[in-house]
C-alpha cells in the first residue's frame, strides 16, 4: 500500500508537471524518445535557479574555487585514459522472446533483491534461483556489459581515429584543464575548478521520470588539495552540500548519508558519501562526494606524457594533488525540489494542489491580475503594478485567464508565492490585495510598498 501511495504521488506530479509547463516527453509529437526531456518555460527557469544558486554557493561566494565550461566532444584518449572505455560498463540482461534489454540489477530490485555488492554472475545465479522472469514474463538471458557511452566520429572518415563520445560525465574536462589553470592563475592549494553542464550515457532502461535519463545535467567540483590533508577538505566539502541542499528546501530529515563500503565504491575511490533522498519512488541517491585520490591526473600524466605536479610556491615540495569530487545531477536536484513541495489541502471543500517552492527558486515570484479584465481602468492600473514589478524582480506573470478563482489555482500549481489582484479600490487608494500561496490568506498592500 506505502509503494502503491509513492506511485501515486509520483505520478500527480508528472502530471503537473506536464500539464502547467515544466517538464515536457522528448520528441513527444513523433511518439517519443526514451530517456529524453524538454524543459518547458516553467522548468527550465526553475532549472536554471537551481543552477544558479549552486554556482552562487560554491563558486562565486568563495575565493578558492574557479569555473571552466570544456568541450563535449573531446579526443578519445581522455576516456582512455580515465578508464570509461574499458570500465564504465552495466550489466545487461535480455528478454528471450522479445528481446528487451534491462539491467540485471534493476531487475533484481523490482523483485526485492539487493544487488548491491553482487559481481554479474552472481546476479545471474540469483536470477535463476528465484526463477525471475522479465517485465513481460518471459525466460531472461544472461548478463553481459554494456558500454554506456555514446560513441561518434569526429571529421569526414569514420575509423579508430575519429572515434569520439558524447562525455559521459563533465569530471574529466576538469581534469584535462588543471595544468591551464595552475599556470594562468597560479592558485594556492587547496583550491577547485567547477563546471556545470551537459552528460551524456545509454542507459539501457531509463526510468523514474527525470531521476534516470539518457541525457542530462550535472554540476561537479573537482577540489584539489594536499594528500595529507584530504580528510579535512572532504569534511568542509560535505557540510557545504548540506547548506546547499537545505537551501533547496530539502528537509533535513528527508536526506540521509550513506557511507558507501569499499566494494560498492567506484574503483578510483578511497571514501564516497552518497547522500540519498527520501523521494516518491523510494530513497534513491540524490549527489555523491568522493576522494579520488590522484587517480585522475596520475593517468593524465602517464598517458599524456605532460607533468601534471603541482609545486608548493617558495618549496621545493613537488606532488600530484589529490581530489576531493562532490558531484550533482541538475535533474535529481530539481525532481527532489518538486516532490519536497508538493501538496494537497481543501480550501473552501474543494482539494487544491499547490507547489510550496521557496521564493528565491519559484519560477514566477508575483502574478498580477486586474479583477475583471473587460475593465479598461483596471487593466491600466495593472498594467503598471506589473511593470513596477516586472522591473524588480523579473520573473513576473500576467495572468487575467479566467475568473479569480481559476487564476489562484492555476498559480497555485505553478508555485507563485503571491497572486497581486487589482480592483476598484486600487483605483481610489493605490492598494492592492495581495493573496499568498501558502496560507491562502489575503491583505492589502499599497502599491509604493510593494
Amino acid at each position: 500500500m506505502a509503494k502503491e501511495m509513492k506511485n501515486e504521488r509520483m505520478e500527480a506530479i508528472v502530471s503537473l508537471a506536464k500539464r502547467r509547463g515544466f517538464i515536457y516527453q522528448g520528441s513527444e509529437v513523433y511518439g517519443g524518445l526514451s530517456g529524453t526531456w524538454d524543459y518547458g518555460p516553467l522548468g527550465v527557469t526553475l532549472k536554471r535557479k537551481i543552477m544558479q544558486l549552486w554556482w552562487q554557493h560554491f563558486v562565486e561566494s568563495r575565493d578558492d574555487m574557479y569555473g571552466v565550461d570544456a568541450a563535449i566532444l573531446m579526443n578519445q584518449k581522455v576516456w582512455q585514459a580515465s578508464g570509461h572505455v574499458d570500465t564504465f560498463v552495466d550489466p545487461l540482461c535480455e528478454d528471450t522472446v522479445n528481446h528487451r534489454r534491462f539491467r540485471t540489477d534493476h531487475i533484481l530490485k523490482d523483485n526485492g533483491v539487493d544487488p548491491d555488492g553482487m559481481t554479474m554472475e552472481q546476479m545471474d545465479a540469483m536470477i535463476a534461483e528465484k526463477g525471475i522472469k522479465s517485465p513481460d514474463g518471459n525466460p531472461l538471458s544472461e548478463s553481459r556489459t554494456f558500454n554506456m557511452m555514446f560513441k561518434t566520429h569526429v571529421g569526414a572518415t569514420f575509423d579508430e581515429k575519429s572515434v569520439s563520445y558524447l562525455r559521459p560525465e563533465t569530471a574529466q574536462g576538469i581534469f584535462t584543464n588543471f595544468k591551464n589553470v595552475v599556470d594562468n592563475f597560479y592558485p594556492d592549494l587547496p583550491f577547485g575548478l567547477a563546471q556545470q553542464g551537459k552528460a551524456f550515457r545509454n542507459e539501457i532502461s531509463p526510468r523514474d521520470f527525470i531521476f534516470r535519463s539518457r541525457e542530462f545535467e550535472q554540476m561537479e567540483i573537482e577540489y584539489f588539495v594536499h594528500p595529507d590533508k584530504w580528510e579535512e577538505a572532504f569534511d568542509e566539502l560535505l557540510a557545504e552540500t548540506h547548506t546547499f541542499l537545505e537551501s533547496l528546501g530539502l528537509s533535513k530529515e528527508a536526506i540521509h548519508e550513506l557511507d558507501v563500503p569499499e566494494q560498492d565504491r567506484a574503483h578510483y575511490s578511497k571514501k564516497t558519501i552518497d547522500i540519498e533522498y527520501d523521494y516518491p519512488i523510494g530513497k534513491e541517491e540524490l549527489m555523491g562526494i568522493a576522494y579520488r585520490t590522484d587517480f585522475d591526473l596520475g593517468n593524465i600524466q602517464r598517458v599524456s606524457g605532460r607533468s601534471m605536479e603541482y609545486t608548493i610556491k617558495g618549496t621545493n615540495e613537488k606532488f600530484i594533488p589529490h581530489v576531493i569530487e562532490p558531484s550533482f545531477g541538475v535533474e535529481r536536484a530539481l525532481m527532489a525540489v518538486l516532490s519536497s513541495a508538493y501538496r494537497e489541502d481543501e480550501v473552501n471543500g474543494e482539494k487544491r494542489i499547490y507547489l510550496a517552492l521557496p521564493e528565491h527558486l519559484a519560477p514566477v515570484r508575483f502574478a498580477v491580475s486586474p479583477l475583471l479584465k473587460n475593465k479598461p481602468e483596471l487593466v491600466e492600473k495593472a498594467r503598471e503594478v506589473y511593470t513596477l514589478l516586472k522591473k524588480k524582480y523579473g520573473n513576473v506573470m500576467w495572468d487575467d485567464n479566467g475568473n479569480i478563482g481559476k487564476r489562484y489555482r492555476r498559480q497555485d500549481e505553478i508555485g507563485t508565492p503571491h497572486c497581486v489582484v487589482i480592483d476598484f479600490d486600487s483605483l481610489e487608494d493605490n492598494s492592492v490585495t495581495i493573496r499568498d500561496r501558502d496560507t491562502t490568506e489575503q491583505r492589502r498592500v499599497s502599491i509604493s510598498e510593494l
